[in-house]
């Protein structure tokens, strides 16, 4: 494994054009051409893609074309999630979504951030920090998951929020940024 590979994988600041980064962005670009080009009839072909393109895919899971990330590997998606069409998922570092998940339409989860530093930034320099989605959470049509955030179970984010912090379990959400506007009861 490269040096910036290692880098990156760490949370450290990385330079995206190493070889090995290149190659698996290349990798991960071919898969999802082949993906995002499946007939709506090619259930078993997707899978199997979703399979070779993700770290970890649970049983029953959809994620509807178009479909964009950087590498795949570093995200893992819990059993019965529904992705729904345009979702962009910046997987520099781990981006976990649990079980029986529902992200809408144009869900970005950007895990991928560029030093506030000139400098580096000019340099190339890239970074990044992982997002996790517990287990039956909602995210409405458009939200933006930052880098670093962790989304609590059950948790509901409404359409077009910009979720810059960790959200607990069990509340609704929405607005810019995010703000817990109430708790869910269940009972």
């Amino acid at each position: 494994m490269s040096k910036m590979k290692e880098r990156m994988l760490a949370g450290e600041r990385y330079l995206a054009g190493d070889p090995e980064l290149t190659a698996d962005r290349s990798r991960a670009r071919a898969l999802l051409e082949l993906y995002n080009g499946t007939r709506a009839v090619a259930d078993d072909e997707r899978a199997r893609l979703l399979r070779d393109l993700f770290g970890e895919v649970g049983e029953d899971v959809v994620v509807m074309p178009t479909f964009r990330c950087d590498y795949g590997y570093n995200i893992s998606i819990g059993a019965g999630t529904f992705v729904n069409y345009d979702c962009v998922m910046l997987d520099v570092v781990p981006i976990r979504i649990g079980a029986a998940c529902q992200l809408a339409t144009r869900v970005q989860l950007l895990a991928a951030t560029h030093p506030v530093d000139p400098e580096p930034r000019r340099l190339g320099w890239e970074c990044g920090s992982p997002i996790t989605i517990g287990d039956n959470v909602w995210l409405g049509g458009g939200v933006i998951v930052c880098p670093g955030v962790t989304i609590g179970d059950d948790t509901v984010v409404g359409a077009g929020a910009v979720v810059t912090r960790d959200l607990p379990a069990g509340v609704v959400a929405f607005g810019t940024p995010a703000t817990v506007q109430r708790e869910i009861d269940s009972r």
